[in-house]
């Protein structure tokens, strides 16, 4: 008797029946399809192996799709896991995700690991992927796992299955090697070809200093040599772009141990930079009718009651002070005190919107083993702006913002970008605050302000916070690497937890809705980020030193120091090199440390009232008269070149 068909539609709009059963793999090889991983069955991530038992749509992954990357650098970490239990068959294993760029293991080898160990356990990962070894998922019910786990002693995959509700447990098993894991992953080892071990760090069991620490070993893996090639010289220009290392040899920032780890200084370079971003970000929101205020940085701790802060945020904020018998708690966010001068007044639907903007600092703990020069701290000062609007009024507002996201990131460079629209998942509407049909308005007006500025966005069900759906807006820096910056968030909740009223038309009260933005993130971020974007080499309007005057000899200091007062004059930030070294040596440290234009001067120039101008990229530029010199930079900063 024939089996009952199905019939399953692709992307491309095409479709194919098929008997009830048949696998993925086989669909993809009736497809005639290469290079597959795995696939999306209706959504959901598949291994090749399952069988399709209904109608779907189904999307075959291959490496150079995300989802696909993504799984294949996942078994890749299995693989991992197994090289580390050959060679060390006491090794306790923890956890092994995929990340951004490849994947990790954290393990516990009862030492720390050499060279000669990460290199041993390369070798073995190649041995292993080269037997092409089945990978098959398999079932236990969850007290058999639980009793497995006890015999093999893995006391933390242990901990991990008690955790774990479920009556049966999946794992993944490759040639004896068995690791719990929901997959999905490749159908085989031999898919994993190109593979480096990177390096190690340590980890806290469950990200807890208290718990053990374990070995984090962190691997690359690709289907092709030139692939991993290519990856591994795109990591030594990203070492060479360590905004660590460039904000230490150009002195634009340090952390230092005596202050605290997380919380930054900036020194007199980095502090003009950090300056230009502000000065130009105030310009650009001063022109769109926002309203500045200042904020304190802390506030007592009934504030955070109301807001809610204190019940979903408490594990990250500092611990208070007690004031004449008040606590007082150090500020994580900036909105309940813009929320408290939306407060202050009476509000007419003519006053909205109302756009209040900050550069706030707010403190936020975050564990040690996490910190990360500039883009991981604990003091964050955040291009912070709250709207408080109609809900007309919603869908004009993000189309305003999203147009001030990318024009702003464009102006820094940043020009290729990804958005996601985080909504609701419409099958749990308990997880979420506010009425049903302001959701609706709300997801709706986002959606089109997307749309109808031609914005390409991914869809995100179930991505929303519980007070409201948002906007992220991902930017690409130089090296390709994707970074979130621009984040637009609705908040209903807000509003109703500290009663926000409007009069409206009707001379009724109404309840505002609320709109969280910022554009660049966090400075201290956002400045880690701009600097490896350069690689510290930073455009003339940004740059804490736009040009340096290199006197030849001693006697063409006062010429130098002439030519600099100018263009200081002209709003220039200049320096005067007048060490007693060779020009030759005065060039070159200039150029290594950034400066955009040199002047070099001599007898000639003091004598014409000329300066010879060198570019740091560009080379020899030939003697320019002063004023002349003056007019290009000027207009280069105008221009934001």
């Amino acid at each position: 008797m024939e089996r009952e068909r199905i019939r399953i539609r692709f992307p491309d709009g095409t479709e194919l029946e098929v008997a009830r059963g048949t696998t993925l793999e086989a669909l993809a090889r009736a497809r005639g399809e290469e290079g597959i991983l795995a696939a999306l069955v209706d959504g959901q991530p598949r291994d090749l192996s399952s069988p399709l038992e209904r109608d779907a749509e189904v999307r075959f992954l291959r490496f150079e799709d995300p989802e696909g990357r993504s799984i294949y650098w996942h078994s890749s970490a299995h693989l991992l896991a197994q090289a580390v239990k050959e060679l060390f068959p006491g090794a306790k294993l923890a956890i092994g995700p995929p990340i951004d760029d490849g994947f990790y293991y954290d393990v516990d080898v009862g030492r720390s690991l050499t060279p000669e160990d990460l290199e041993r356990i390369e070798e073995k990962m190649r041995e292993l992927a080269a037997r092409d070894q089945r990978i098959e998922r398999i079932e236990l019910p969850r007290e058999e796992a639980i009793r497995l786990y006890q015999q093999l002693g893995e006391k933390y995959k242990l901990e991990l299955l008690q955790e774990i509700p479920d009556e049966r447990v999946s794992f993944y098993r490759q040639d004896g090697f068995l690791d719990m894991c929901r997959g999905p992953h490749l159908p085989r080892t031999g898919l994993i070809r190109a593979i480096k071990v990177l390096g190690t760090s340590g980890a806290y069991w469950r990200g807890d200093e208290r718990r053990e620490q374990l070995v984090r070993i962190y691997g690359i893996a690709f289907p092709a040599e030139e692939q991993l090639q290519a990856f591994l010289d795109r990591l030594e220009e990203a070492r060479r772009r360590d905004h660590r290392r460039l904000g230490r040899e150009l002195e634009l920032f340090s952390i230092e141990e005596e202050v605290g780890p997380g919380l930054v200084l900036w020194h007199p370079r980095g502090a003009v930079v950090r300056r230009a971003i502000e000065e130009f970000l105030r310009a650009q929101l001063d022109a769109r009718g926002y309203l500045w205020v200042y904020t304190p940085h802390v506030a007592r701790e009934v504030l955070w009651e109301q807001s809610g802060h204190l019940s979903w945020y408490r594990e990250n904020m500092f611990s208070g002070i007690e004031v004449e018998g008040q606590r007082y708690l150090v500020k994580p966010m900036n909105c309940p005190f813009h929320v408290m001068v939306y407060r202050s007044k009476t509000r007419s639907y003519r006053d909205l919107p109302l756009r209040l903007a900050e550069f706030g600092t707010v403190y936020r703990y975050e564990r040690s083993g996490v910190l990360h020069g500039l883009l991981r701290v604990r003091m964050i000062t955040q291009d912070d702006a709250h709207i408080f609007c109609r809900p007309d009024q919603i869908e004009s507002e993000i189309a305003d913002l999203l147009d001030l996201a990318f024009s702003v990131h464009e102006t820094f460079g940043f020009e290729r970008y990804e958005v996601t629209l985080s909504v609701r998942d419409p099958r749990t509407p308990e997880k979420y605050a506010g009425r049903p049909e302001v959701w609706d308005h709300a997801e709706a007006a986002l959606e089109q302000a997307l749309i109808r500025r031609n914005v390409a966005y991914t869809r995100a069900p179930g991505e929303a916070n519980f007070y409201g759906p948002k906007i992220d807006v991902y930017f690409f820096d130089a090296l390709g690497r994707k970074w979130q910056l621009t984040t637009i968030q609705l908040d209903f909740t807000l509003p109703e937890r500290f009663g926000l009223e409007y009069t409206g038309e009707d001379n009724r009260p109404h309840r505002p809705v609320m709109i969280h933005r910022a554009i660049l993130g966090s400075l201290e971020r956002f400045l880690g980020i701009l600097i490896e974007h350069y690689a510290g080499a930073f455009p003339l309007w940004l740059a804490p030193e736009q040009v340096r005057v290199l006197p030849i000899a001693d006697r063409h200091l006062p010429f130098a120091q002439e030519v600099a007062a100018h263009l200081r004059k002209s709003g220039l930030r200049v320096g005067v090199d007048g060490r007693n070294e060779k020009i030759t040596k005065k060039v070159r440290d200039a150029q290594v440390e950034k400066v955009p234009y040199m002047l070099v001067v001599g007898d000639r120039e003091a004598a014409t009232g000329t300066v010879a101008v060198r570019h740091r990229s560009a080379g020899d530029l030939g003697p320019l008269s002063l004023e002349d010199f003056t007019a290009r930079a000027l207009q280069e900063i105008a221009t934001r070149r």
